[in-house]
């Protein structure tokens, strides 16, 4: 007679899947994000669970949990779920909103971005930063913050620690934004309006946008969404333009005769589109057809939030303070440019299309 499932799973020591202890610790996190974010509200939950998340790598409670048993799942919400937010974000883009705002406001978002992503690349390669650091923090900096970077080190298969550092620099930065930028409003000359696009075009992720626009009012909080759309709209070509140079390096490499390194990078080059970037691609355009209720977009919206929330708290796990001695002083000089590129470009650039 054939035991029972149950009795057969205790007869053998089962467990559950690796990841399931990660992915319930990265749960757990959104929920204390969530927390800190109702008492708090001008703390957005993302940039709460990039914070929680750094804080429990270095609990001494909880480092051991966060790098061993939880590692695998946290490392699986920093990628998959990330991906999968990534997707939904897609549905705050419509086409028709894009449009507009006028063609001198989407160019002078075009340059700001161009300006902010090959400086901050330019400068970061200078300054010898490791890795594909000069790269992520160029992508957060110019597009969507996290997003970006999580979406960008999908293609250039970077290490997961320059992930997490870049992450950290970057949620640092647009924190900092939603407290100093209010205060120039006056001094910069700027109107609601045109306060609104000058957030949007230059503060990094979209919950730092609201929180940080907000205090001008309904107007200026409008104008930053929609400026800030248009920066996360640059999102799918920056990741097939930067898929495209991993595909040539990789056939470089073969033509150089680097064989075993030119074949490996061969076999993990990325797709021209990855599938979440379709998926993005997508969104937006069924977003655009208006076909999909007020429900269904709020709904979609706090599912979206919630799995950017988990895998920040994830990569924010991944972040190892002491092995940023090494290069902390210029990842933090390299933000501190970034910043002051991307504020100067986006304030002259709304001076010139208001």
């Amino acid at each position: 007679m054939t035991a029972a499932p149950g009795r057969a799973r205790q007869a053998a020591g089962w467990r559950p899947p690796a990841p399931a202890y990660g992915l319930g610790l990265a749960a757990a996190g959104v929920g204390a994000a969530w927390g800190v974010h109702r008492l708090l509200p001008a703390v957005p939950l993302l940039t709460a669970a990039v914070v929680l998340g750094i804080v429990a790598a270095h609990l001494p409670g909880a480092r051991g949990l966060v790098r061993g048993v939880c590692r695998a799942g946290l490392s699986l919400a920093g990628k998959r779920l990330m991906r999968l937010g990534i997707v939904l974000l897609g549905l705050k883009l419509s086409l028709n909103d894009v449009l507009g705002l006028g063609w001198a406001t989407v160019a002078m978002v075009l340059g700001v971005v161009a300006a902010t992503f090959c400086g901050t690349w330019w400068l970061g390669r200078r300054m010898g930063l490791s890795g594909d650091q000069p790269l992520l923090i160029a992508t957060g900096y110019s597009i969507c913050g996290a997003s970006a970077i999580g979406a960008v080190s999908e293609v250039s298969d970077s290490d997961e620690r320059d992930v997490a550092t870049s992450v950290a620099l970057v949620t640092l930065c647009g924190t900092l934004a939603i407290a100093v930028l209010p205060l120039l409003q006056h001094p910069l000359g700027l109107g609601d309006e045109a306060f609104g696009r000058w957030v949007g075009a230059s503060v990094h992720d979209v919950g730092q946008v609201v929180a940080t626009a907000q205090t001008a009012g309904p107007s200026a909080l409008g104008d930053a969404v929609l400026v800030k759309l248009v920066r996360v709209a640059l999102l799918a070509p920056l990741v097939a333009v930067l898929a495209t140079s991993v595909r040539a390096r990789a056939r470089a490499k073969q033509a150089e005769g680097e064989t075993a390194e030119g074949e490996q990078a061969e076999r993990r080059r990325p797709p021209l589109v990855p599938l979440f970037v379709l998926g993005f691609l997508a969104m937006t355009a069924l977003r655009s057809t208006d076909v999909l209720s007020t429900t269904v977009l709020d709904s979609a919206a706090t599912a979206q939030e919630l799995l950017l929330a988990a895998a920040l708290f994830g990569l924010g796990s991944a972040v190892h303070l002491p092995s940023l001695t090494r290069t902390g002083a210029r990842v933090a000089a390299l933000g501190l440019c970034a910043w002051v590129v991307i504020a100067g470009a986006s304030y002259g650039g709304v001076l010139l299309t208001t």
